[in-house]
């Protein structure tokens, strides 16, 4: 289920079921084309691992909306930020917590998350609608649905 009225209404009316919520964590930053163009990419492809997860895992998993920060701010500054997030989604009755993100700064921090953290090495750039690409992309959904799944 995604963060979309339709969705929300089915998992309000479903709840009991649903015991788990996957956080895309995306990094932005304008200071130069090069890093404006990678961070673009890996905002598209988390953007699509995210909802491909949904897809898979439709009925476990509420997809929240993606989480965007400065990948020059403060982490410290950040990761509160952020477990505040998990703190108001743990209002509701989840039991698990997910965090996805190809930020490998993220990884050293990956204790003081209040969720658990899924880090994936990313590419720089490449033509997400290859075919290749969603071989890729469906091997990756393949490995952390079964790692989520674990957590069950």
């Amino acid at each position: 289920m995604k963060w979309e009225k339709s969705d929300v209404i089915q998992y309000i009316e479903a709840k009991e079921y649903i015991d788990s919520v996957l956080i895309p964590l995306v990094p932005y930053q304008m200071d130069n084309d090069a890093n404006i163009e990678v961070n673009a990419f890996q905002s598209e492809w988390t953007n699509l691992l995210a909802n491909e997860l949904e897809k898979e895992l439709t009925g476990r998993i509420l997809l929240a909306p993606i989480y965007y920060y400065i990948k020059t701010a403060d982490r410290s500054e950040e990761l509160s930020r952020i477990n505040a997030w998990i703190e108001e989604v743990k209002q509701q009755p989840f039991n698990h917590v997910f965090i996805l993100t190809l930020d490998p700064a993220w990884k050293k921090h990956e204790q003081a998350f209040a969720g658990t953290l899924l880090w994936l090495s990313g590419m720089k750039s490449g033509d997400l609608k290859s075919a290749e690409m969603h071989r890729f992309i469906r091997d990756q959904v393949e490995q952390l649905s079964e790692l989520i799944q674990s957590y069950w």
